[in-house]
């Protein structure tokens, strides 16, 4: 994937990335956390979020004028714990 925007905010919220995956316009949503203790990072995109996510990428796409063949949203959730190493996780598609 190549990152096409990061960080992208309108009045309606952020988005974290937004990144080419061939034909594919992908909207990722970045969640991290320290511990597992209240659920994993990626459990915090409830149904709620994915439809505000959904907004978004409307959004952006209709501030770019961008006709992305496909569209899709994605969540990566971090887990980085105060020892040891980071571990990531990729849901695809979640927004569908």
């Amino acid at each position: 994937m190549v990152v096409v925007d990061r960080n992208w905010r309108c009045a309606r919220g952020e988005i974290d990335l937004v990144a080419r995956d061939g034909d594919c316009l992908v909207f990722c949503e970045v969640k991290t956390r320290r511990t597992s203790r209240f659920g994993s990072a990626v459990e915090a995109v409830d149904g709620r979020k994915a439809v505000r996510l959904r907004t978004l990428a409307a959004a952006w796409l209709q501030a770019h004028d961008d006709r992305a063949p496909r569209v899709r949203i994605d969540v990566i959730g971090i887990l980085r714990p105060h020892r040891g190493p980071a571990r990531l996780s990729h849901l695809v598609g979640v927004g569908a």
